[in-house]
């Protein structure tokens, strides 16, 4: 079913009426961190609308700060567009159009509409007035063309310290859209750029740049978050004043939220900074390398998008819905198979000792085209811990002393001893098995109400898994006013972690990075491509099996 949202019905009125005859959209991210799921969204929004309607995209870094931008945010933000499915028509820079930011700089200086200012940073905020107090114009707002040609070569030149002088737009200091109140465009800078070297000294605002950028790009929509919205009539004015041939059009959306995280790059890089998180791609951080590594899909990421939708209204959706998606994703992908992460030692007395079997066990029982898998089934096995109770409570149908359970894929095992350590502790189950349960028999005998996931002891395979919990215990420091009495860090959750070491079955010895398994009753777990290798291999939880999110 096709789904429509304003920002569609702008660009097909803009075709049909001729306004347009191509579609021009682009992805402009600042290379001052790594993408989040919030990115997700633009790109998604941004290289989705121009291909339904036959149209490209670029990707244009705004690399307007070099004081906190790096190479490294550059090549990772290329890696998660192309992860995400899209691909972009041409790779421009910001820096690629320096040259003539600063010709159409030196225009509004020849038109009276630009001035070099001596203010200081502080200075310049103090004059700009509040929401309800009007600015008042600067004491340097009156020099003249000449002078304010001659300051700005010299600004270029290197002549001034940083902070020692900027160029101001001359717009309006009354004006009730604090944005237009003079806004500073071009800054002293002596920091070199990742992309131009030390060829600059002062760079463009991005309030100033980015208008710029579209117009040179011949970009049809500038699709931005609402937080923007207030700077669109400086961006239409910089686009008029500076006498671009293209008009672009900026239309904003709602930007998304996700509960249990922050979005923001400045404290999604002090998480990194600080250690409470190990890098950028850790498995906890909303980035869309922490998700890949964690083993989120592209599909159900582009998915979960789509279905959030575009609209002008922003708001915090719940995490499980991002869950939601990946597990539907995964469901007919991820084969299935058995791993027991907190082990608990069964000898099956009865059986006969070093026998080994082998067991049929279906590889996706909701894709039967994956096929079957075989796995080993001897004397010792392991159970997890907490499939097992010495003394339960009501209801309880998994392992005890006298009861009975199916073992998945094997046989009916009856607990017979509890053998425990001089602390208390139980260590090994004895239990006894009934060859006549073999699973695909056909056996209709009794039943039993509990069925246990286990791994045969001599051919298991060690491995590392890690669960998550969220990141942040809840939402409200995301949005709140920081203090020094609280800040977002207040709500990080210490146990966000937990690293445990179980086994595997002995089929898994030739996984790799990003492979994905559905294991029985603990949920859906990716090879982690980092630190899993041949002789330690690690999974990251990726979901559990079941949510109570609905559609």
């Amino acid at each position: 079913m096709e789904t429509s949202n304003f920002i569609k019905t702008i660009i097909k009125e803009d075709i049909e009426s001729g306004k347009h005859k191509e579609i021009i959209t682009r992805f402009p991210p600042e290379p001052n961190g790594y993408l989040h799921i919030g990115h997700a969204k633009s790109i998604v929004i941004n290289f989705g609308l121009a291909d339904e309607f036959n149209g490209r995209t670029n990707l244009r870094f705004d690399d307007t700060n070099p004081l906190k931008e790096d190479q490294e945010y550059v090549d990772s933000i290329k890696e998660d567009v192309k992860w995400l499915g899209f691909e972009w028509e041409e790779l421009r820079f910001a820096s690629d159009y320096f040259e003539e930011m600063y010709d159409r700089a030196v225009l509004l200086i020849n038109k009276g509409l630009a001035y070099v200012d001596d203010l200081t940073a502080d200075e310049i905020r103090e004059y700009r007035g509040t929401l309800t107090e009007p600015g008042k114009e600067s004491p340097f707002r009156t020099r003249s063309i000449e002078e304010n040609l001659d300051l700005f070569a010299r600004m270029r030149k290197g002549e001034f310290e940083n902070g020692q002088k900027v160029l101001r737009a001359k717009i309006d200091m009354s004006s009730p859209n604090i944005n237009l109140r003079d806004p500073v465009i071009y800054r002293v800078s002596h920091a070199s750029h990742h992309n131009t070297g030390d060829k600059w000294c002062i760079y463009p605002m991005y309030a100033f740049a980015h208008p710029l950028e579209d117009a040179i790009e011949g970009v049809t929509h500038s699709l931005c978050t609402t937080e923007f919205e207030d700077q669109r009539p400086l961006y239409n004015w910089v686009v008029e004043q500076c006498e671009m041939e293209s008009q672009p059009q900026q239309i904003e959306f709602g930007r998304l939220g996700l509960t249990n995280t922050v979005m923001s790059k400045r404290k999604l890089k002090q998480l990194v900074d600080e250690g409470f998180v190990d890098g950028w791609d850790d498995p906890r951080m909303p980035t869309i390398s922490g998700l890949r590594r964690k083993g989120y899909t592209p599909e159900a990421i582009r998915e979960f998008v789509k279905e959030t939708g575009i609209s002008k209204g922003s708001g915090v959706v719940d995490s499980a819905m991002l869950e939601h998606f990946v597990r539907e994703d995964l469901k007919l992908k991820a084969p299935r198979t058995m791993g027991v992460l907190r082990p608990l030692k069964v000898v099956i007395t009865n059986y006969p000792e070093g026998q080994v079997e082998m067991l049929d066990a279906e590889i996706n029982p909701e894709n039967p085209e994956m096929g079957i898998r075989q796995i080993p089934f001897s004397r010792e096995i392991y159970i997890e811990q907490d499939d097992f109770m010495e003394n339960p409570p009501s209801k309880y149908f998994r392992l005890f002393p006298g009861n009975e359970v199916r073992l998945k894929h094997a046989y009916f095992i009856k607990c017979e001893e509890v053998i425990k350590d001089e602390d208390g502790n139980v260590v090994e189950i004895h239990c006894s098995y009934d060859p006549e349960t073999k699973s695909g028999t056909g056996f209709t005998g009794r039943k039993v109400k509990g069925t246990l996931h286990w791994v045969e002891v001599s051919q298991a395979i060690p491995a590392e898994f890690r669960l998550y919990e969220p990141l942040i215990l809840d939402n409200t420091a995301e949005d709140e006013e920081e203090s020094e009495n609280k800040t977002f860090l207040d709500n990080v959750n210490e146990n966000s972690l937990q690293k445990i070491n179980g086994f595997i079955e002995p089929n898994m010895s030739d996984i790799k990075a990003h492979d994905k398994y559905q294991f029985f009753r603990h949920g859906y777990f990716n090879v982690d491509p980092k630190d899993s290798k041949s002789s330690h291999i690690v999974f990251n939880q990726i979901v559990s099996l079941k949510s109570s999110f609905k559609l």
